[in-house]
């Protein structure tokens, strides 16, 4: 814990320095200052624990409505998995530990964003499926912009903006990812991508289609 909390810049007393620091947070904890009950904050063989609710950390309900929301769009219910994927976004508040600069923070920033990606990417494919495809193309954008070798999200922006009407814009975001692979990569966009832009550039009527998603996979 004491690595954890300071890596390489180990104050003098370090032990001394981790119950000050716990100490503190309990007066953080005791909100109403009543101290009625025990603090959640315990000590435990090693280190501290968080003895909460499941339901009071952000973290846990966001997974937990995410789960929800796969299991609807599973079930075929995209209406309700838009409804729930929305509820997680909106317990999303920038990016998470943004205050820690030591690896396992960095580590677990990492498989959070992952997380958030593919909520993000759910939320999208479920609002296609029930012709709501505007209202998601600043998420995909930016998705777009973090991650711009991602097939996924560029098949998901392209059939976004070509269901909006701006199919020029769709061209482009093929040819922006087609040029990026090329260059990074030297090798072209998947099939099921390039499938995709054929039928943008043809305005092909199935795409105009809400039971399917004809994008990469």
């Amino acid at each position: 814990m004491i690595e954890r909390l300071w890596a390489a810049e180990v104050p003098q007393h370090p032990r001394q320095a981790l119950y000050t620091y716990a100490a503190r947070l309990r007066q953080a904890l005791d909100v109403g200052g009543s101290r009625t009950r025990d603090s959640p904050l315990v000590r435990r063989p090693g280190g501290y624990l968080f003895d909460i609710e499941r339901d009071s950390v952000d973290l846990f309900r966001f997974r937990n409505l995410s789960r929800s929301a796969k299991s609807a769009a599973y079930r075929g219910d995209n209406t309700m998995a838009v409804h729930l994927f929305d509820d997680a976004l909106a317990l999303w508040h920038g990016d998470p530990l943004s205050d820690l600069d030591r690896g396992w923070a960095e580590g677990a920033r990492i498989s959070i964003r992952r997380e958030y990606r593919a909520v993000i990417v759910g939320r999208a494919e479920a609002s296609l499926c029930v012709g709501r495809h505007e209202e998601h193309l600043p998420a995909l954008h930016q998705l777009a912009a973090d991650y711009p070798e991602d097939e996924r999200i560029a098949g998901l922006l392209m059939l976004s903006l070509y269901r909006s009407g701006r199919q020029g814009e769709a061209l482009a975001c093929f040819s922006n990812i087609r040029s990026r692979l090329i260059r990074q990569l030297g090798d072209e966009p998947g099939s099921m991508l390039q499938i995709l832009h054929s039928q943008v550039l043809r305005r092909d009527p199935g795409l105009s289609h809400i039971d399917g998603l004809p994008v990469a996979n």
